[in-house]
């Protein structure tokens, strides 16, 4: 790091004004997860908190009881209720421990089923630009690593702090009656060690942020390395041994790092604890020197050194409890970056009623690029598509074939133009109303390792989708025969993950071709929905496929001529706009570019 950029980091002193602000919120957060469960640990860290003082000093009565028994000689009865008193102090100081842990862990599995929730909520709230930038996915791998424990670590270290200090305030009182710069030495001797401790909190979420994304890489490259995803490449072209090396490079580095900046931290440490032990024997001698001259007894030097050496202890512990809340501020400065962001995608606040694509489905005069990107992907972008016609756009690739689906779903707002449902801008209508009048399938559909007809229920899961419904929809996309072979039918869980039963990549596409089917919807939006169908089963699904869509408004978007023939209009995209538009026939005729590329893949399937 440059001296400039040391030199405008914000002081120790700046980052807690800056953090603090995220106690009171992460409270709130632990209070909406846990609950009385919250008021029982507070309970018991105030109670945890005075018996060790109230220990100490029976202690201390215990041992004056005892020296003044011996002095006289025989035994006496005095001695006998303190000792209860004193054993029941420490039966109870055991119980409050177990019942303390008992409720961190239901408290720890509450809490971190809360901030799952929360993440969950937040990242399917999120834009989808959300994932088109680094930044983004540095932000939510750090709030995932963080949400799990570090509430909970706030709450322990705010906790422990609480408790030290009341068991600390009792300590001192003790102390202090012995002389006003007892406790005085004591909190100078452990002083520097809350320095050390800062410090060190500082460096480490400094280091983390520096390095998220090569953490996210190590990540990337351990799952290449596990996954059945990579599995097939990473041995056909022998890249296990380049992966395995660049991942332990990495690893290397980020923990050779790390160690460094633990070296740093136990020799600051070692000082601090240095420091803390001569002012021990500092104030030991003194007392020493005190009982020889007969200003203090037996029991008094039990007392002082026990109210010392836990004084010592509980500030140890205190500045300890400090670094780990200064820490785990900084860290939940991550989750709350998450929670806090907010999508640009929203609805308006007085939604209009979806229309019912009567008339036409227009792009006009769009225009758009990626949020961070300088590429243009669609210009001066203009289509429209008749209520009721089936339409195929076809097109090289990156032409923007699949960003039209992206704006047609709201993923994202174009940067010109409007997008109209019969004369009105889907921008007016709500997100989740319109969605629910569109179906698609996507160009990557996500294989869902559960059962077939949950699948294919995915579909429509807010309508409840009957199981006679989804066969038909497995029947219309070509996924029924194959199903019915499977060991259980509709019931077999799909994938490998949990054991079901594996299915090829055309198979998988039936499946998500069934799982847009189920939803009866007036605009079908399909891409590429036949690129893994062979011939003969392509010929048969668009056959099935123009009798299902009946009265509904199509979009098809492939590179297959063989499906895109069979559309009512065919759209040529090229250069992020609409080039050529007309039937099969038609384009054939005009000797375009469909055209061309009609007779290229003659040529081809001649050779």
């Amino acid at each position: 790091m440059t001296r400039q950029a040391m030199n405008d980091r914000p002081s120790i002193f700046a980052r807690l004004r800056q953090q603090a602000p995220y106690i009171p919120k992460t409270m709130r957060l632990v209070w909406r997860a846990s609950g009385i469960w919250m008021v029982a640990w507070l309970m018991l860290l105030l109670v945890q908190g005075a018996l060790p003082v109230a220990i100490v000093y029976m202690t201390r009565h215990v041992v004056d009881t005892l020296a003044g028994i011996v002095g006289k000689g025989g035994m006496g009865d005095s001695i006998v209720f303190p000792l209860v008193i004193l054993g029941l102090l420490l039966l109870a100081e055991q119980i409050l421990l177990s019942t303390g842990q008992w409720v961190r862990t239901i408290q720890n599995n509450r809490i971190q089923d809360y901030m799952s929730g929360l993440i969950h909520v937040q990242v399917m709230a999120v834009d989808l630009s959300f994932y088109d930038s680094s930044v983004y996915y540095d932000r939510l791998h750090r709030a995932r690593m963080d949400a799990m424990t570090r509430p909970l670590a706030l709450l322990d270290g705010m906790g422990s702090l609480c408790q030290n200090a009341i068991t600390l305030a009792g300590m001192a009182a003790l102390l202090f009656s012995y002389s006003f710069w007892i406790p005085i030495l004591l909190f100078a001797g452990t002083a520097p060690a809350l320095w050390a401790t800062v410090r060190y909190a500082g460096q480490l979420n400094e280091w983390w942020r520096r390095n998220t994304v090569e953490e996210r890489r190590c990540e990337y490259y351990d799952w290449l390395l596990t996954m059945r995803d990579a599995a097939q490449e990473l041995r056909f072209f022998d890249l296990g041994a380049h992966y395995r090396s660049v991942y332990q490079q990495l690893r290397a580095r980020l923990r050779n790092e790390k160690e460094r900046l633990e070296k740093g931290r136990f020799l600051t440490e070692l000082g601090a604890s240095a420091l803390a032990l001569l002012t021990t024997a500092l104030a030991m001698l003194w007392m020493i020197f005190r009982t020889i001259a007969g200003k203090a007894g037996v029991g008094d030097i039990v007392l002082f050194y026990q109210a010392f050496g836990q004084g010592q202890r509980l500030m140890a512990n205190l500045l300890r409890n400090t670094g780990e809340i200064y820490q785990n501020v900084l860290f939940l400065e991550n989750l709350f970056e998450l929670l806090e962001t907010k999508p640009k995608i929203c609805d308006p606040e007085n939604p209009l009623p979806v229309p019912d694509l009567n008339e036409e489905l227009r792009f006009a005069n769009i225009e758009f690029r990626y949020p961070g990107s300088e590429r243009t992907i669609l210009q001066e972008f203009n289509l429209t598509m008749k209520a009721g016609e089936i339409a195929a756009i076809v097109g090289e690739n990156g032409e923007g074939k699949s960003t039209l689906i992206k704006l047609l779903c709201r993923f994202y707002d174009p940067d010109k133009g409007r997008i109209t449902v019969d004369g009105c801008d889907i921008r007016e209508l709500s997100q989740a109303e319109w969605r629910g009048q569109i179906t698609v399938l996507f160009q990557e559909p996500v294989r869902y390792h559960v059962s077939a007809s949950e699948n294919i229920a995915h579909g429509d899961i807010a309508g409840n989708p009957t199981q006679e419904g989804i066969e038909k929809a497995a029947e219309a996309s070509g996924a029924f025969d194959i199903i019915e072979r499977l060991p259980e039918g509709f019931q077999t869980v799909l994938g490998k993950w949990f054991g079901g039963a594996e299915l090829s990549a055309g198979e998988w596409q039936r499946v998500a071709l069934a799982r847009a089917f189920l939803r009866r919807a007036r605009l079908i939006i399909l891409d590429e929905p036949t690129s893994m169908l062979d011939a003969w089963s392509e010929a048969r699904w668009f056959s099935r496929f123009r009798t299902l869509a009946a009265g509904s408004t199509v979009l098809i978007i492939s590179h297959r001529l063989t499906t895109t023939m069979q559309a009512d209009v065919i759209h040529v995209m090229q250069g992020g706009r609409i080039t050529e538009s007309g039937s099969h026939e038609e384009l054939l005729n005009r000797h375009g570019r469909y055209s061309e590329a009609w007779e290229s893949r003659k040529a081809l399937s001649v050779l």
